[in-house]
């Protein structure tokens, strides 16, 4: 129930705010990826200004979440060795447990 609060409080706002903004950004613009020739069409991209800008929201976020996952690479590939490491403990644990339940049968009972 909390979660769903915190979400209206976050998440209507935010979209009230990113509707405003995109009927206050309707006029066109244009793109143009020539800086020799800006007016060249072949390379120009026409588009509401909005568009652009949540294409460099997105791309930025793409970005900096593939930068943060290879950063964390070297902590998921200790996570995993030490993984392998605790079932190989666990795995010697148990046969040395077996066998002094083995040995422990052995012996005489008193």
């Amino acid at each position: 129930m909390a979660k769903k609060i915190v979400n209206l409080l976050i998440l209507l706002p935010l979209g009230v705010i990113l509707i405003v903004f995109c009927v206050a950004n309707r006029q066109s613009v244009t793109l143009a990826f020539n800086p020799f020739r800006p007016d060249d069409q072949v390379l120009a991209v026409s588009a509401p200004f909005f568009v652009f800008l949540f294409i460099a929201l997105i791309s930025g976020m793409l970005i900096g979440s593939a930068a943060t996952w290879f950063s964390q690479g070297k902590h998921r590939k200790r996570a995993r060795t030490e993984a392998k490491e605790a079932i190989r403990w666990q795995g010697e644990a148990d046969r040395h447990k077996s066998r002094a339940e083995e040995i422990a049968g052995q012996l005489p009972a008193r």
